[in-house]
C-alpha cells in the first residue's frame, strides 16, 4: 500500500482484455471485501484518425461504475469535504504535465487508497503547447480539478461569454486552437481534468460566472461513449442545486456509433470539423 503502482496499457483499447479484473476487483473490492486498492490504471486515449482499436480506453465504462449519485450533491466544503473517501474510484484526463504531476503525488500522499483511473492521450506528450512551469509544482501549488479558461480577456469579461465549453482531455487543445483561428473572445473554454467524483462547486461557480452563456460538452467520443452521458445530468443538479439556475447542456461531439472511430481519414477529419463547427458554428 505504500507504493505507487501504475499498469498501463500500450493503447487503452487493449484494456479490454481485463474487464473481468476491473468489474471483479478493482471497481467492487473495497464495498465487497473491504480491501483497498490504489492501482494507477494509465490509459492512452484520443482521436487521432488511428482507428476503433486505437482510440478510446472507453471512458464511458469506468463512469458507469462509479457509484455516485448524480441527483445528490455531497459536502464540499474544503473542511468538510470527502468524496473520494466515499466512492469506489477516481477517474481524471489531465491536460497539463504539472495536473499530471499532481494527480501522482497526492495518490501516494494520502492516508487512505482508491484506485486511479488516468486517461493519457498520446498525442499530449509531443504536443508544444501542452507545457508546465516549474511554479506550477512547486510548493504551494496542488491538482485543480477544473481549470478556468487561461485567457484573461475572457476570464475579466464573462458577461460577453456566449458560450460556455466544459470538456476533456486532448480536445481542449483543439478547441483553442480553433479559437485563436477564429478569434473568438465569446467563447469560454473550461476543462474538467478530474471527470470522477464530479467537482460540483467548481462547475456550478463557473457556470455563474458565465452566466449569459450557453452551456455546451464537448467531446471527441461518439454520443453513447465517453463522458456526456455521466456529465450531462450532474451539470443540470449542480446548476439547479446551487444556482437555482438549471442548465443543461448541448452535446457536441461525434454520432453515436458501435465503433469507437472510424478508420477512415477523410471521415475522420470531417467529424473533427462537425465538432469545431458545432461548437463555434459554420
Amino acid at each position: 500500500p505504500n507504493a505507487l503502482i501504475l499498469w498501463e496499457a500500450q493503447f487503452g483499447d487493449f484494456s479490454n482484455g481485463a474487464q473481468t479484473i476491473i468489474d471483479q476487483f478493482l471497481s467492487s473490492g473495497e464495498d465487497k471485501w473491504m480491501r483497498q486498492s490504489g492501482l494507477v490504471m494509465l490509459l492512452p486515449h484520443g482521436y487521432d484518425g488511428q482507428g476503433a482499436e486505437h482510440s478510446s480506453c472507453r471512458l464511458e465504462r469506468f463512469l458507469q461504475m462509479v457509484d455516485e449519485d448524480p441527483h445528490y450533491i455531497p459536502k464540499m466544503a474544503e473542511d468538510e469535504r470527502k468524496q473520494i473517501q466515499m466512492t469506489n474510484w477516481q477517474v481524471v484526463n489531465c491536460s497539463t504535465p504539472a495536473n499530471y504531476f499532481h494527480v501522482l503525488r497526492r495518490q501516494i500522499h494520502r492516508d487512505f487508497r482508491k484506485p486511479l483511473i488516468v486517461i493519457s492521450p498520446k498525442n499530449l506528450l509531443r504536443l508544444k503547447s501542452c507545457v508546465s512551469t516549474l511554479e506550477d509544482m512547486a510548493p504551494g501549488s496542488q491538482f485543480e480539478r477544473v481549470i478556468d479558461d487561461p485567457k484573461a480577456s475572457i476570464r475579466e469579461n464573462p458577461k460577453d461569454v456566449n458560450t460556455l465549453v466544459f470538456c476533456s482531455g486532448q480536445i481542449y487543445y483543439e478547441l483553442n486552437a480553433e479559437r485563436e483561428k477564429l478569434e473568438r473572445d465569446d467563447v469560454a473554454i473550461v476543462r474538467l481534468e478530474q471527470i470522477a467524483p464530479f467537482a460540483w462547486d467548481y462547475v456550478a461557480s463557473i457556470c455563474a460566472q458565465y452566466s449569459n452563456a450557453e452551456v455546451v460538452w464537448a467531446q471527441q467520443e461518439p454520443k453513447n461513449m465517453g463522458a456526456y452521458t455521466y456529465i450531462s445530468p450532474r451539470v443540470e443538479t449542480a446548476t439547479r442545486e446551487i444556482n437555482d439556475d438549471e442548465k443543461r447542456p448541448r452535446y457536441v461531439g461525434r454520432p453515436v456509433s458501435a465503433a469507437p472511430a472510424t478508420g477512415m481519414g477523410k471521415a475522420h477529419q470531417k467529424e473533427y470539423q462537425d465538432i469545431m463547427d458545432g461548437v463555434f458554428g459554420k
